[in-house]
């Protein structure tokens, strides 16, 4: 199993109010596999996809990902972990407006490796992703389908195991949709385990397996062409 999520819980607390943000969520995910989470917004499913990243840890519970347990490791232990084997998709792309399309996708590893190295890995992606001729244009210039294919390029550029997406068609129209979820589609064709969340109910169809969570409850809904997570 990649992903091993055991009762996990998560709760955030606001003044006198506490948000039960996960509630004893469950989850086996082999590698190579697609896993769609539906569910409306404020659900948890945003806070369940950071706690699989370690971009926050759980309150209790057990989660591992890969050979690492997001609830012991610390956190220079989870950071290299997570540049190196987990590429992470947000619903409102996160690319820095002062750069080109190329700089943004470059960004995570330009501390890490030598400059014209990375910037082959970026135009490989970009080429990828369809977006050659948007390379040197900067986000202000390009629609939301293009920063959205722009910012699945960045989140490859490490050659990730998992992908996690958030949300990625949220602020698309269903032409740019379609073509994200089949650029996805060739991304799991290559071994890439993903986890998309969603509050879009035609997503559903897409990946091996779909679970819906509410109220910060996860729930198993269905599985697609007999396959089992």
């Amino acid at each position: 199993m990649y992903i091993q999520l055991h009762d996990i819980s998560k709760k955030y607390s606001s003044g006198s109010e506490t948000v039960h943000a996960i509630t004893h969520a469950n989850l086996l995910l082999d590698q190579g596999k697609w896993l769609t989470i539906t569910g409306p917004s404020g659900s948890g499913k945003t806070t369940l996809l950071r706690c699989i990243a370690g971009l926050e840890r759980a309150d209790s519970g057990k989660a591992k990902v890969g050979n690492i347990d997001m609830m012991t490791a610390n956190q220079e232990e989870i950071r290299k972990f997570r540049r190196n084997h987990i590429g992470y998709i947000f619903q409102d792309f996160q690319l820095f407006e002062q750069f080109d399309l190329l700089t943004n996708v470059m960004i995570p590893l330009l501390p890490f490796e030598k400059k014209e190295i990375i910037e082959a890995k970026a135009r490989q992606l970009l080429h990828l992703v369809q977006l050659t001729d948007r390379i040197h244009h900067k986000p202000r210039l390009v629609s939301g389908g293009e920063k959205q294919r722009a910012a699945i390029a960045r989140a490859l550029i490490s050659e990730p195991n998992l992908l996690l997406c958030d949300e990625p068609t949220g602020n698309l129209d269903i032409e740019n949709r379609d073509r994200v979820m089949n650029i996805l589609k060739d991304i799991q064709q290559q071994g890439v385990t993903i986890v998309l969340v969603t509050h879009d109910i035609e997503l559903s169809k897409h990946g091996d397996c779909v679970f819906e969570m509410r109220d910060g409850k996860l729930r198993e809904i269905g599985m697609h062409e007999n396959n089992r997570i």
